[in-house]
C-alpha cells in the first residue's frame, strides 16, 4: 500500500545580524522590533514606510519565524513586486516561501486550493473588466429586460454597482441611494441582474476580480477547518497601505490573525482618500478598538521634503477632528516658503504656471521633475491650452487629455455636424450613441443622409432636421425615440440664437439628451457632466464656433504629433495629474491649481464632515508630493457655463485654514 511522503520546504537559514539601530532611526527602529501582538504603524508621507515593513520581515527572519509563516498583504503588484525585491536584497537570497503579494493574489493561490468548498473547480477563470461587461450584457439579454423604455444602466456601470456593494459590504439600493440616485427605481431589477450574474460566474466556472476576496472571507467563515489551518499558517500578518483597506479586506485581516493577534498595519489616515471607490476609512482610525492592547507606533521624519513644505503640511490637516496626532519633521536643510498666487482669471493662472515653469527650467529644473495637481480633470482645461500654445511638453499622468475624452468628442462632434453637415465621422459618432446603432447601421444611416443633406441645405433653415427626418425609416425600431430627439436637437442647435454660440450649443446637447446617455453609460457620470459643464464655459473665450472648433482641432492634433514625435522625451515632460493619481509620487516642484471653495474641496464633498475631512486629506496629500518647492494657486474670476457669467470665487477653506507666515504671497501684475 503507497503511503504519501510530504516534502517540506527548504530555505537557507537566515543569520543576518543587521545592525537595525544603525539602518533605522528611533521611530523606525521602534516599529520593527516590536514584540509580537497588535501592533498599529502610523507612517506619515516620505516618511519610509516601505523600509520599515522591509525591515520588520527581516527582524522576524532573524527570530526564527519561518519564511512560510509570513504574510506580507499589498495593494498593487507593483508595490508587492518592490517589496519582494528589496526582501530579497536586504537577504541576499529569494524567500520563495514567503507569502508577500496583493490581497486579490494571494485569494487567487488560497482559493485555487479550495475553491471544490465553494462549489467551484481549482481551474477556474477569473474574469478581467471585459470579459465581466459582456457577461453582465448576456444576463441583461436573457432577462429581457427592455433596456430602451426603463434607460436600464450599461453592463459597465452594473459591474461597477456590484463592485462597490461587495466592497462596502452594502445592498444594492443603499448603493443606488448613495451613489447613482437616478437608478433607484430600477433597484430591484438590477439586484435580479446581479442574482443571475452570479449563477452564470458559478455555472461557467468564472470568477470576477471581486469574487477573489468575497468568496475568500466566505471561504474562512464557512469552513472553520480552513480558517483554522490559515490562523496556525500566518503567525504573523503585515499590511501595506492599511488606510485604503475596504470593509472585506478589514474583515479577512480580522479573519487571518484571530488565534495569534500578530498584525502589523501600517499606513497614514492623514492620506485616506479612496473612500468613492470603497475604502473604509474606519478599520484604521477603530484599529486600537478592535485590536485590544494594540501598540501604536508613529514615524514622523520625513526624508522627501523641506522643513517650510512639511510644517505648512502640518497646518493642513491641523483641523481633521478625526485622526492620530502627528507632527512631520524634516531630515532636510531648510528651502524657499510655498507660494501663494491670487491670479485674475483661469487664463492667468495658466500663463502663471507656465511662465514659472520655464524659469524654473531656466534655473536648472528638469520638467519632468515639475507636476501640476488639481481635484478633478477640468481644472486643468486652460493650463492645457497654455502649455500647448508655449510648446511646453506635458503628459496626463492621471489618464487621458481632456479635450481626447469621449464625452468631450461626443460633444464636439454635435458641433462639427452643425458647421459643417458633410462631416461623415461626426455624424457617425452621433449616431452611434443611439440605442441598437452600430457600424454597419451607421454606415447606413450616413449614406441615406448624404443623399438627402445637399436638397435639404438649398431650402435654408433646419437643414439637418430635414435631412434627418428623410431618414427615419432606415433607423432601427430601438432608436424610434432617440431619433426623433435627435431631430429636436439638430433643429435647436441650428437655430441662429444657438448657433451664434459654443458655450450655448454644448449647455443644449447636454440637457437635450446627452446626460441620460452619461448616466447609463458611465459610473462616474457626475465628473463628465462638471467636464461638459466646464467646456461650456471655456468656449465663451472664443468669438465663434468655427474658432472654438478650430482650437480643438490643434489640441488634439499637437496632441497626436506629441505621441508619436515626443514619446521618446518623455521624462523630459512636465506631469499634470489629478491628486488621487499622484499618491505615492514626488516631484522637486509642485503646483496645485484651482483652490477655490465649490472646486477644492468639491461641492458635493462639504455636504458632510467626512466628505469634508477627507477633501482635507487630498489637499495633504497634494502638499506632501512637493520636495523643493510648492506653489499654490486659485483664479478670483471663473467664466460660467453661460455666456458672458463671470462667477466669483472663494478662497478655498483650506487656504484659510493655513496660517500666513507659513506662506509667501505673490502679486501678479501685467509686463510694462
Amino acid at each position: 500500500m503507497a503511503r504519501d511522503y510530504v516534502l517540506q520546504p527548504f530555505s537557507t537559514p537566515v543569520h543576518l545580524q543587521i545592525d537595525y539601530a544603525k539602518e533605522l532611526n528611533a521611530q523606525q527602529h521602534a516599529a520593527v522590533t516590536a514584540p509580537p501582538g497588535p501592533a498599529l504603524v502610523i507612517a506619515g508621507a516620505g516618511s519610509g514606510k516601505t523600509r520599515t515593513l522591509i525591515y520588520r520581515v527581516a527582524f522576524l527572519l532573524e527570530q526564527g519565524i519561518p519564511p512560510e509563516r509570513i504574510l506580507l498583504l499589498t495593494f498593487t503588484n507593483k508595490a508587492a513586486r518592490e517589496m519582494m525585491r528589496r526582501v530579497a536584497d536586504l537577504l541576499g537570497t529569494e524567500m520563495t516561501t514567503l507569502w508577500g503579494g496583493t490581497f486579490h493574489s494571494i485569494g487567487n493561490r488560497v482559493l485555487r486550493r479550495h475553491s471544490r468548498l465553494l462549489g467551484y473547480k481549482p481551474d477556474f477563470s477569473i474574469m478581467d473588466r471585459e470579459d465581466a461587461k459582456d457577461l453582465l450584457q448576456a444576463c441583461v439579454d436573457e432577462m429581457q429586460i427592455d433596456v430602451k423604455a426603463t434607460r436600464f444602466p450599461k453592463a459597465e456601470v452594473l459591474g461597477d454597482i456590484f463592485s462597490l456593494a461587495s466592497n462596502k459590504e452594502k445592498t444594492i439600493p443603499e448603493i443606488l441611494g448613495e451613489q447613482f440616485p437616478y437608478f433607484s427605481e430600477l433597484s430591484e431589477q438590477i439586484a435580479l441582474v446581479k442574482t443571475k450574474y452570479v449563477d452564470r460566474k458559478k455555472s461557467t466556472n468564472a470568477m470576477d476580480f471581486d469574487d477573489l476576496l468575497l468568496l475568500w472571507v466566505r471561504l474562512l467563515k464557512e469552513h472553520e477547518e480552513v480558517r483554522e489551518d490559515y490562523q496556525r499558517r500566518f503567525q504573523f500578518v503585515l499590511v501595506d497601505e492599511y488606510q485604503d483597506t475596504n470593509k472585506i479586506q478589514g474583515e479577512l485581516i480580522d479573519l487571518l490573525v484571530a488565534r495569534h493577534k500578530n498584525i502589523m498595519a501600517v499606513g497614514d489616515d492623514s492620506q485616506s482618500i479612496y473612500s468613492w471607490r470603497g475604502a473604509h476609512f474606519q478599520n484604521i482610525v477603530n484599529f486600537p478598538e478592535r485590536y485590544v492592547n494594540a501598540k501604536l507606533y508613529r514615524i514622523e521624519t520625513n526624508y522627501r521634503s523641506t522643513p517650510e513644505i512639511l510644517e505648512l503640511a502640518n497646518a493642513a490637516i491641523a483641523a481633521n477632528a478625526n485622526q492620530f496626532e502627528k507632527h512631520l519633521t524634516a531630515a532636510r536643510k531648510s528651502g524657499s516658503k510655498p507660494v501663494l498666487v491670487m491670479c485674475d482669471s483661469g487664463d492667468q493662472q495658466a500663463a502663471f504656471v507656465a511662465q514659472r515653469m520655464l524659469e524654473l527650467r531656466d534655473e536648472g529644473v528638469a520638467l519632468n521633475n515639475m507636476a501640476v495637481l488639481y481635484r478633478s480633470h477640468f481644472h486643468a482645461l486652460e493650463l492645457q491650452m497654455e502649455l500647448t500654445r508655449r510648446n511646453i511638453p506635458f503628459s496626463i499622468t492621471s489618464g487621458i487629455r481632456f479635450f481626447e475624452q469621449a464625452h468631450v468628442k461626443d460633444v464636439a462632434a454635435y458641433l462639427k455636424l452643425v458647421t459643417n453637415p458633410r462631416d461623415e465621422l461626426s455624424f457617425k459618432r452621433i449616431v452611434r450613441l443611439l440605442p441598437g446603432v452600430g457600424g454597419k447601421t451607421a454606415d447606413k444611416l450616413w449614406a441615406c443622409f448624404n443623399t438627402h443633406i445637399d436638397a435639404a441645405l438649398a431650402e435654408g433653415a433646419n437643414a439637418l432636421a430635414r435631412a434627418l427626418q428623410k431618414c427615419t425609416g432606415s433607423a432601427p425600431k430601438k432608436s424610434a425615440v432617440a431619433w426623433a430627439q435627435l431631430m429636436a436637437t439638430t433643429a435647436q442647435l441650428e437655430s441662429p440664437d444657438i448657433r451664434s454660440s459654443a458655450s450655448r450649443m454644448i449647455v443644449l446637447v447636454l440637457e437635450a439628451g446627452y446626460e441620460e446617455y452619461l448616466k447609463e453609460r458611465y459610473a462616474n457620470f457626475q465628473d463628465r457632466r462638471e467636464d461638459l459643464e466646464r467646456l461650456a464655459g471655456f468656449a465663451q473665450r472664443f468669438q465663434t464656433i468655427e474658432e472654438f472648433l478650430t482650437q480643438l482641432a490643434l489640441q488634439t492634433s499637437v496632441e497626436e504629433a506629441e505621441e508619436t514625435e515626443a514619446r521618446p522625451k518623455e521624462d523630459e515632460m512636465v506631469k499634470l495629474s489629478t491628486i488621487h493619481q499622484s499618491k505615492g509620487l514626488e516631484f522637486d516642484v509642485v503646483f496645485i491649481i484651482m483652490l477655490c471653495d465649490g472646486l477644492f474641496p468639491s461641492s458635493r464633498s462639504i455636504e458632510s464632515i467626512e466628505g469634508e475631512e477627507e477633501e482635507r486629506r487630498l489637499f495633504y496629500v497634494a502638499i506632501t508630493r512637493a520636495r523643493n518647492e510648492l506653489y499654490l494657486t486659485y483664479p478670483f474670476l471663473r467664466r460660467g457655463n453661460h455666456p458672458g457669467e463671470e462667477l466669483r470665487q472663494r478662497p478655498s477653506r483650506f487656504l484659510g485654514e493655513l496660517p500666513k507666515e507659513l506662506l509667501d504671497e505673490w502679486n501678479l501684475r501685467p509686463y510694462s
